[in-house]
């Protein structure tokens, strides 16, 4: 296992002990949860819990309802809202601004190029001959609970992730854990990164031996219900589905028929079966590297899908997504019962989140409910700012890269034509403030000028990193969301995340006031007594606590 990450920021965090926080210490040791458990469902609307609740059973969403303290007004306001800087903030408890994970991508200035926010070649994979497990955390710039966790446990605790996807399994790692797992779709086996391990464990091995993935797309996607009993949903037909591959978007599903288009198995993350197989592999990792069974607290991060990419061709109101809460419902309602009969009930601390929120799609909106909204297209934006520029400061390639909402423009055309990247910063944010959908256009240079901390502007300045981050920062209008002609579009402006907090160190309430997605970290190391470190964002909500 390479260590060299992890003894950096085991070293930055050590050196920084002197500024953590003093914790009162609530929680007698008997009431310390032997495991924490963290249930983050990608893309999941809070909404989704009243909507199906009258077809949930019994033990899964409704028991942590019912049993566990619920904060129903949970923000994660960013200003790029993606699973990547979700996962980053939620586990770490810091803004963008501090963690570093500000896109799945930016531009490196000194490197001149793209980068992705997990991707490292200097690491292989352990599991499979594929690619898909160069990847590690060292871009991560803050650390996670699970590394504080260790590190106050000098490095006796246990913390793993699982996950569908590389980036939630490695950003809820983060640095120091002894493992982070996810799913390889070249060959559908459960991978890792030499960053975490360096020998693949053989119950790892042996799970992958029974091709559940294989198996799964053998088979048809059929509602579990029978298909008129889902009438808290559109219309199976919905015209404006677009369903897989612009081509299937009625039940059943020949999963076959997908596979053999797909070409690979990652269309299975799109189905109910990618989160069975989380679950059968949570459940195993439990078992075999006995989490929770000694006196130091384990962590375990635990990552479903909601349909994942496919989320947009379906829509949050259809029947494909409920199907897939409905399904999702009986595997927590099934780990629940396991960590139950190995712990003792209520011994675990079981917290469901989300790390992105899901939006409808704004021609749903506009067409079912008439509402005032549209779609920007960032490459017109783009091209008529490209004239513009030409026009203002003579002809060049201004703008070096296009990212999600923002802009970088060619640092060193700028210095070459004398242009100060105040005035052409400003310039172009003018410019971008003219279009219809967006709401505010931001120069780069305003942050080192000004403190936008507080109020409408914090969510950009709370994302905004001086060494990734973009020369010009924008947000559309709430409703409005991007498009553009050759690329799929992978937008959220729905910043209310699902946040239940479940076991015998929590009450049974409901928290109406508003809370932020940066309380997960300070809350729980408050109730496993552990020190908060003073770089923490959120806070800890006291009122849920004994």
């Amino acid at each position: 296992m390479a260590k060299l990450n992890i003894i950096v920021s085991v070293l930055l965090t050590i050196l920084s002990a002197n500024s953590l926080i003093a914790q009162s210490n609530k929680n007698t040791e008997s009431n310390i949860p032997k495991l924490v458990v963290v249930i983050s469902v990608d893309q999941m609307r809070t909404d989704y819990l009243s909507r199906y609740w009258n077809k949930f059973q019994a033990g899964g969403f409704k028991r942590l309802v019912n049993e566990g303290a619920v904060c129903s007004n949970t923000q994660l306001e960013l200003h790029v809202q993606k699973i990547s800087t979700g996962t980053a903030t939620m586990f770490t408890g810091v803004y963008p601004a501090a963690h570093g994970i500000v896109n799945n991508t930016w531009f490196d200035r000194l490197k001149k190029k793209e980068i992705n926010c997990i991707a490292d070649d200097y690491f292989i994979t352990v599991g499979s001959d594929s690619k898909e497990g160069e990847r590690s955390a060292a871009k991560l710039l803050s650390p996670t609970i699970g590394d504080l966790i260790k590190i106050n446990t000098r490095n006796k605790s246990k913390v793993f992730s699982v996950a569908m996807n590389d980036v939630s399994a490695v950003l809820s790692a983060g640095h120091a854990a002894n493992g982070a797992y996810w799913f390889d779709p070249l060959n559908g086996k459960m991978i890792s990164s030499s960053y975490y391990v360096d020998i693949f464990p053989e119950w790892v091995r042996q799970f992958n031996e029974k091709q559940f993935a294989k198996t799964y797309t053998q088979r048809d996607w059929s509602t579990l219900l029978p298909v008129k009993s889902y009438e808290e949903s559109m219309a199976d037909d919905y015209v404006l589905e677009k369903g897989f591959y612009d081509k299937w978007n009625t039940f059943p599903y020949d999963l076959k028929k997908i596979k053999d288009r797909a070409g690979d198995y990652k269309f299975l993350k799109t189905t109910p079966y990618g989160n069975t197989i989380v679950k059968d592999f949570a459940v195993n990792l439990i078992h075999a590297e006995k989490l929770g069974t000694d006196e130091f607290p384990d962590f375990l991060a635990v990552t479903f899908t909601s349909m994942d990419y496919e989320n947009n061709s379906f829509g949050p109101a259809s029947i494909e997504m409920q199907d897939t809460y409905l399904r999702l419902d009986q595997e927590i309602a099934l780990m629940m019962d396991f960590l139950d009969k190995i712990l003792g009930k209520g011994n675990s601390l079981v917290v469901l989140t989300s790390t992105c929120s899901s939006t409808y799609p704004s021609d749903y909106l506009k067409e079912e409910f008439n509402m005032p909204i549209g779609t920007f297209s960032p490459e017109s934006a783009v091209a008529l700012l490209k004239s513009f520029l030409n026009i203002t400061f003579g002809q060049g390639d201004y703008i070096e890269v296009v990212g999600d909402q923002q802009l970088y423009f060619n640092r060193e055309l700028l210095e070459k034509k004398n242009i100060s990247p105040e005035e052409i910063q400003t310039k172009t944010a003018n410019f971008i403030n003219q279009f219809e959908g967006v709401k505010i256009a931001l120069p780069s240079s305003s942050f080192a000028q000004g403190d936008y901390s507080k109020g409408q502007l914090a969510v950009i300045a709370n994302s905004f990193n001086f060494k990734r981050s973009g020369d010009v920062l924008y947000q559309l209008e709430d409703g409005w969301q991007p498009v553009f002609k050759y690329q799929r579009t992978i937008y959220n402006d729905n910043t209310n995340i699902p946040f239940i907090m479940h076991g015998n160190a929590v009450k049974r309430m409901h928290v109406r006031h508003k809370t932020k997605g940066e309380d997960m970290v300070p809350t729980i190391l408050e109730i496993l007594n552990m020190p908060i470190p003073h770089h923490c964002a959120g806070s800890i909500l006291e009122e849920v606590l004994w």
